[in-house]
């Protein structure tokens, strides 16, 4: 089914209005130093869908991580005219300077070079090798981001440096999450990586998007952004947890499976732990119970909402009960 390939979508939110259809792009980069794209549809006035061919990487035969449900989601909202091609973003690549708001130095250098060692590797749950090395690592120079429709912006300085399809994930969540904050709502096919910590990865999370994206937006106004983290997904985001535990313009929420991964879980700022077989109605009651007074009490300006599939009854490590039904 459908619903159940879309375990990567990451929607995000903005309460900010939407910019007026007609109004020039330039205005509204007036706000934002520029989109962290190689290409921008600001032609189309629907959905935003973040995407990137590259988003996926070549893993031994039999790995328990599905890659390919990256470009399937894609295939599908595409052949089942959900969306058009008009409306997809394509993001740039994360630079090691962005990730480091959120990533140490030293667990950047060994990530991106492939020095971690194999006890790193193994929390991961990816192992080193040529295939990831390759697709993981290439450089680019300063390049011009490319807008359809005829208006051309640069960004010098952003996009030097040794990149993945892990800092196409990161890039891509901070694209939707820019495209949020000016047209209200933003979906990427990816990401959604929390269990990743400042200094380590885990759980096949390298890198913390959510937070990255957060961070990133938090410090690109003059005034602090307020940012509300919504986590579906059926574990609990520890690594975003424990990224913002200290800090009060970041609210993270997460509704999850309490006997499930990650053994040892972190504070965030509201968890809510439900018991294996919960079904359809008990967990969006659930959510409804919290999602609303949060909204109405932090008023945030971004809410960025990770999107799991996982707690789909056919999941198998999921534990959780609920339909395609309940997951839309």
């Amino acid at each position: 089914m459908f619903v159940r390939e879309m375990t990567c979508i990451k929607q995000i939110f903005s309460r900010r209005p939407r910019i007026k259809v007609g109004r020039p792009l330039g205005a509204a980069l007036t706000s934002c130093r520029c989109f962290h794209a190689e290409i921008v549809r600001h032609e189309s006035s629907g959905l935003p869908i973040v995407h990137h061919n590259d988003y996926v990487c070549d893993l031994p035969p039999n790995h328990r991580f599905p890659m390919g449900k990256f470009p399937r989601v894609f295939h599908f909202l595409i052949k089942d005219q959900v969306i058009t091609e008009k409306q997809v973003w394509v993001p740039e690549i994360a630079s090691k300077e962005l990730l480091s708001c959120v990533h140490t130095e030293e667990y950047l250098n060994n990530f991106i070079s492939g020095k971690t060692n194999e006890q790193e590797q193994r929390r991961t749950g990816f192992s080193w090798s040529e295939g990831i090395v390759r697709r993981c690592r290439y450089e680019t120079g300063e390049e011009e981001v490319r807008v359809t429709g005829g208006l051309t912006a640069a960004c010098p300085g952003e996009l030097t440096g040794v990149v993945s399809p892990c800092l196409l994930l990161t890039g891509g969540t901070v694209l939707a999450a820019e495209v949020a904050l000016h047209r209200g709502l933003a979906c990427s096919t990816a990401g959604g990586t929390h269990h990743a910590f400042p200094s380590y990865g885990s759980g096949f999370c390298l890198l913390n998007d959510l937070a990255v994206a957060a961070k990133y937006l938090m410090g690109s106004s003059s005034s602090k952004r307020k940012v509300l983290i919504v986590d579906l997904d059926v574990h609990q985001g520890d690594g975003t947890a424990f990224i913002f535990k200290e800090e009060p313009c970041v609210f993270t929420f997460s509704v999850h499976c309490g006997k499930n991964f990650p053994l040892r879980k972190q504070q965030s700022d509201l968890d809510i732990s439900v018991e294996d077989g919960l079904e359809d109605k008990e967990y969006l009651s659930t959510v409804e119970a919290h999602l609303p007074w949060l909204l109405e009490t932090f008023r945030p300006d971004l809410v960025l909402y990770d999107a799991g599939v996982d707690p789909h009854w056919e999941d198998e490590l999921g534990r959780l009960r609920l339909t395609d039904q309940g997951e839309r």
